[in-house]
């Protein structure tokens, strides 16, 4: 599909979400617009800029629209509200990752986030409850604490499943031989009530729900609630290997043994992996009309796998190099994916001067 990229001035109400390019300074009514040459229906619209190191989106029931910044701030985008957020160690990877809003959000005001911490020990993560009302952020207490931590590989994406419970990656923390063992806590996907215990069905009577992971970024359930993963693969010896992975109770997926076609015994394969040449470095995952989205970071590519049941049978690549580095996905209220940028994280030269943005992008026009 061609595609031309234009800005359009935005004047009056034109769109509903008209919101400031970044929460301390004025509306911009610059918008950049990616449009379809042959139909004129518009792909994708940036709808913030000037983000510093987006990491989670969520949509309140009020229709504000929430992000939470690495550096540990969560901002409110549609009021122009940045809220700190105590105890944050931002360094490498760590920092202010995932949040959720609890399933009764409506009546408790419950909002969960990953965080890294420092403390004598040196770096770790845990998961935090806030309660969020109106544009007052108020600590309410620690959920899960001791996370294994790291300058790298400390996962931190948590959403409550359709279960009720609360799921969340961690990553092996530079540790890959604990990420083997199902009594480890490093390279695994923990599922815990919203008080912060064992659900009570895990497989091994802990909080591991699957082991043998490296740096799961992503989660996401299907239509018929099959749970699926991104994760990333190798850096040592090269890169490549990353991961797209179905989710089963128990299940060992392999690293540090594992590594694309080579599947170690007793080990779960995943669905779709990159090659040794190729890297995707997922960043999240969301499910719409059957396809998986998952943004690329080194990648800079929104990835679609076209899902029939539990099989990938198609794969699409779009806005190639386009934005830069794409981290998060999320599916909002009007069925559009907004999605990240994170070109501001250290990784990419020569960033935009209006990065990091939030895009929003209909998949209908693909």
């Amino acid at each position: 599909m061609r595609r031309i990229v234009l800005i359009v001035l935005l004047a009056g109400a034109i769109l509903w979400w008209l919101w400031p390019t970044a929460p301390s300074e004025p509306v911009d009514e610059a918008r950049y617009v990616d449009v379809d040459e042959q139909t004129g229906g518009v792909v994708l619209e940036v709808v913030a800029e000037n983000l510093t190191i987006p990491w989670e989106v969520l949509f309140l029931p009020d229709s504000e629209l929430l992000v939470t910044e690495r550096p540990g701030r969560v901002v409110l985008l549609k009021r122009g509200v940045e809220l700190a957020v105590d105890g944050v160690h931002h360094t490498g990877e760590g920092g202010l990752l995932g949040a959720a809003l609890h399933p009764d959000f409506t009546d408790n005001n419950y909002l969960y986030l990953y965080q890294t911490t420092q403390d004598e020990a040196g770096l770790r993560n845990r998961i935090v409850r806030y309660t969020l009302v109106s544009e007052s952020l108020t600590f309410d207490r620690v959920i899960v604490d001791d996370l294994p931590g790291a300058r790298y590989h400390d996962g931190g994406r948590i959403v409550f499943g359709p279960d009720g419970y609360l799921y969340a990656t961690v990553g092996d923390a530079t540790t890959p031989k604990e990420a083997a063992e199902a009594d480890s806590l490093e390279g695994t996907l923990i599922r815990i009530t919203d008080e912060g215990k064992p659900a009570p069905d895990n497989p091994y009577g802990t909080m591991v729900y699957s082991y043998g992971h490296r740096n799961a970024q992503g989660l996401a359930w299907d239509s018929d609630g099959r749970l699926w993963s991104s994760e990333h693969g190798r850096s040592v010896g090269g890169s490549g290997f990353d991961e797209i992975n179905l989710i089963v109770a128990g299940g060992n997926y392999g690293w540090p043994d594992s590594q694309g076609d080579l599947v170690a015994e007793g080990t779960e394969a995943p669905a779709r992996h990159s090659t040794a040449d190729v890297t995707w470095a997922p960043g999240g995952l969301a499910y719409l009309n059957g396809s998986l989205y998952m943004p690329g970071l080194r990648g800079e590519t929104l990835y679609e796998a076209v899902l029939s049941g539990a099989t990938i049978i198609e794969w699409r690549e779009h806005f190639v190099g386009e934005y830069g580095r794409l981290r998060t996905v999320q599916v909002g209220p009007d069925g559009m994916l907004y999605v990240t940028t994170s070109n501001r994280d250290g990784r990419k030269d020569n960033p935009a001067l209006n990065d990091d943005r939030l895009l929003r992008i209909d998949p209908s026009r693909f």
